[in-house]
């Protein structure tokens, strides 16, 4: 009995001692107070993050401004548009009523393609007055046909000649016909229109402007174009006065 015990007491000993016992787990120590923690600095985020709730600050200022923006542009090419047509008008008048008193020269519209490609339907002739002892082979003039209604041709001299009282006929021809003139025209005055510019295709704007229609809208519809600008660009300064009126009173409410 005594053996087993002096055994079996070592054994039950050394087992004890080894099985320590489990120390519990300690809590974790909150981070200082100067640290945010991992949690705070996504809520952060979260908070800074713009949501559809929350939108940016600069969406909310360009959605506002938007309607100032169109009516300045709206006003402005009002502007233009009234400047433009007012301007044509004015051009359309010099160059056909004052030109020709001042400068001399005439204008004239051709009809057909005799003279094309120099000279094509709808493009102006432009001409002066000049001495016929001064016209060569070779010119175009401007002159009346001495045939069925006399009507105003603008074709190229091929000939010219000498009539018994010392006058001057002349023998034209299209540049585009395949054939001369089938008369002889005999030049009356001391001067003769002769072609000295062609303008391509103003003569058909011309004859446009010319039209009742058309004159009415450049007489009434410029000016009207022009109040409707001016009357646009006072409605958007007094937008933008109330604009920055409301955005003042909003700060200083902001700042109380």
């Amino acid at each position: 009995m005594s053996a087993l015990t002096s055994i079996n007491t070592p054994a039950l000993h050394g087992r004890r001692s080894a099985a320590k016992p489990v120390q519990p787990a300690k809590p974790m120590q909150p981070a200082e107070s100067g640290a945010p923690t991992t949690t705070a600095v996504k809520q952060s985020a979260a908070v800074l993050r713009p949501t559809a709730a929350n939108p940016p600050a600069a969406v909310v200022v360009s959605t506002e401004a938007a309607p100032g923006a169109f009516r300045r542009i709206a006003g402005k090419t009002f502007k233009v548009v009234g400047a433009g047509m007012l301007v044509l008008a004015a051009l359309v008048f010099v160059f056909l009523a004052i030109g020709p008193r001042i400068l001399g020269y005439q204008t004239s519209t051709m009809l057909t393609g005799s003279m094309a490609p120099l000279i094509n339907p709808g493009d102006v002739v432009v001409t002066v007055p000049t001495p016929v002892k001064d016209i060569k082979v070779g010119d175009i003039i401007t002159y009346h046909i001495p045939v069925e209604d006399q009507r105003v041709e603008t074709h190229r001299i091929t000939e010219i000649t000498t009539t018994a009282d010392g006058g001057v006929a002349v023998q034209t021809k299209g540049d585009a016909n395949n054939g001369i003139d089938p008369w002889i025209a005999t030049l009356q005055g001391q001067t003769v229109d002769k072609q000295v510019a062609t303008i391509p295709y103003v003569g058909n704007a011309i004859r446009a402007l010319r039209e009742p229609i058309v004159l009415n809208i450049l007489m009434y519809g410029a000016p009207a174009v022009l109040v409707i600008g001016m009357l646009a660009s006072i409605w958007t300064k007094d937008s933008a006065k109330a604009s920055s009126g409301e955005s003042a009173a909003a700060q200083a409410a902001s700042g109380e």
